[in-house]
């Protein structure tokens, strides 16, 4: 029986990549999924492939970067279901510029989409949660939570914010049956280097090759369920990153030397 059965799941930027990933994975007998996201057309390939799993599915317009879009999806949802059991906060934008280069409309619209956007979202659906016998709120951030990296500043300084508000609120919560689980991928392979921003707030429209070379959609949506199972705090999905990861924390000198010979794409 499937772990999720009977529960409420909200997955956003479930059109693609790591959020189609998971709708699939999770999508069987009895488990009502809530895919929202902007490509309508893209959405509902999702939801039809999850009813053929057994799963009731909805499918909700929300554009994180506009906070209208965000309460009319918080209401529609408050007048289907009394609770939301799991939210996964999974949309998001990344970026390919040199800060000094960088418009500052262009940082703003990263820190709105991928901070204030979740945040605004999972306070708008707080009531909902709290009603669920058992609460996971899932944060999809990146290891760029955990250190800065060329070219990312503004996708950087809006995980580090998100990993930093939603770290507090769980202690804040500490006592209440709410799980927050933090997913930090390294390189994945989806399309978000397609639709990171350039300075100029276009898109990159190129596939890197750290996307390229990087872990399944798949696989990183099996081990975040598996950490959502298990109530993680912390999951990290990565490969060579680690390296960085650890080097950040206990050998900065020797982490800063080797970020300059890394190839940034």
């Amino acid at each position: 029986m499937s772990p999720f059965k009977n529960k409420v799941v909200i997955i956003t930027g479930a059109s693609s990549g790591i959020g189609k990933a998971l709708a699939l994975q999770m999508a069987d007998d009895g488990v009502q999924l809530i895919l929202a996201g902007r490509r309508m057309d893209e959405l509902i390939a999702v939801k039809i492939h999850c009813e053929t799993k057994g799963a009731k599915c909805i499918t909700l317009f929300i554009d994180m970067a506009e906070p209208d879009t965000i309460a009319t999806f918080a209401i529609a949802v408050s007048r289907m279901f009394n609770c939301v059991d799991i939210l996964i906060n999974n949309a998001g934008i990344s970026q390919r510029s040199q800060a000094e280069l960088t418009g500052i409309e262009v940082d703003r619209r990263i820190m709105e989409v991928n901070f204030f956007g979740q945040v605004n979202l999972t306070k708008l659906l707080w009531p909902m949660l709290l009603n669920a016998t058992h609460t996971n709120i899932v944060l999809i951030s990146s290891v760029v939570g955990t250190f800065g990296f060329p070219q990312r500043s503004a996708y950087a300084a809006s995980k580090h914010a998100l990993e930093g508000f939603f770290e507090s609120w769980s202690l804040e919560n500490q006592h209440k049956n709410i799980h927050f689980t933090t997913i930090s991928p390294g390189r994945i392979f989806t399309n978000i280097s397609y639709a990171a921003l350039k300075a100029d707030g276009n898109p990159h429209q190129q596939l890197d090759d750290g996307q390229a070379n990087g872990i399944s959609s798949e696989t990183c949506a099996r081990k975040i369920i598996s950490g959502i199972i298990s109530n993680k705090r912390k999951v990290y999905v990565v490969q060579q990153e680690l390296l960085l990861i650890i080097l950040r924390k206990c050998f900065p000198y020797l982490f800063f030397k080797l970020v300059k010979k890394l190839k940034l794409s």
